[in-house]
């Protein structure tokens, strides 16, 4: 018992210097603030993750609307800012630049995609499921048609604009190819890339005139395009043959430019 009493007597003379400096110390501006003090700006909630996306969703929100009604060129980063509701700096942390928002678009359309089943058609034909993939990804893109024009106008206007269209084009396709789980790896993956965002522009021109709600001309167009394609990549296979250091016994002339404009989208 003696031996509890000593230790609880050193125990209070220890803490008694302690508690007489918190009595002691200010209070004042110097005072480490309690998370209830911490203003609204600075807590980790306004800066976490949730509330960037949400920014971020804005941004590419008002991003579109402008571009519905005013080419591409001709939008700056304070027009975008002014629809989306945000200031500058905030626009800045989200994005560098007009078309870091297209590309941030192409990558949010091919992500809702990709998000969607694909284990349903994964006995069907390549084309079956390619047709579903793009189908799909026009499904995403209805909301959007009049930027997609607004799109396609500048890019006829624009050659390297059009280039830059066709590079995010290219990549995005990429994405949908491995959805319809057809092969992206390679040099034949990056033909069959570029061969198929060839395919969708000529398809998203005959999407973007398509008033019929089932899409019925949209569909057959995308049908017929695939069936051309599927050809078009057989004599494209020779290329690849040549590229990669096969030998064939005929050279084949290359092929004329197509004239379509790319859909980055």
């Amino acid at each position: 018992m003696a031996r509890s009493s000593g230790t609880t007597t050193k125990a209070a003379k220890v803490a008694a210097p302690s508690s007489a400096a918190s009595e002691a110390a200010p209070a004042g501006p110097s005072a480490t603030p309690t998370p209830a003090d911490t203003p609204p700006s600075e807590s980790p909630a306004a800066v976490g993750p949730s509330s960037v996306q949400a920014l971020r969703d804005k941004a590419l929100a008002g991003f579109l609307a402008v571009l519905a009604h005013r080419p591409f060129e001709r939008i700056g980063l304070g027009d975008v800012a002014t629809e989306a509701g945000l200031s500058l700096a905030e626009l800045r942390g989200a994005f560098g630049s007009t078309f870091d928002l297209l590309a941030a678009f192409v990558r949010d359309t091919d992500a809702k995609v990709l998000a969607g089943p694909t284990d349903d058609m994964a006995d069907q034909p390549a084309r079956d499921r390619l047709f579903d993939v793009l189908m799909r990804r026009l499904d995403v893109l209805a909301p959007h048609r009049p930027a997609l024009r607004s799109l396609a106008e500048s890019a006829r206007r624009n050659p390297f604009f059009a280039l830059a269209l066709n590079r995010l084009a290219v990549r995005s396709q990429q994405w949908m190819l491995a959805a319809a789980k057809i092969d992206t790896a390679g040099l034949k993956g990056a033909v069959r890339a570029q061969g198929l965002a060839l395919v969708f522009a000529r398809v998203l021109q005959t999407y973007l005139r398509d008033e019929d709600p089932g899409l019925a001309p949209t569909m057959a167009a995308l049908d017929r395009e695939l069936a051309k394609g599927e050809r078009a990549l057989g004599l494209l296979e020779g290329a690849v043959g040549l590229a990669t250091g096969g030998r064939r016994g005929r050279r084949s002339s290359a092929p004329p430019p197509s004239s379509e404009t790319p859909a980055a989208a």
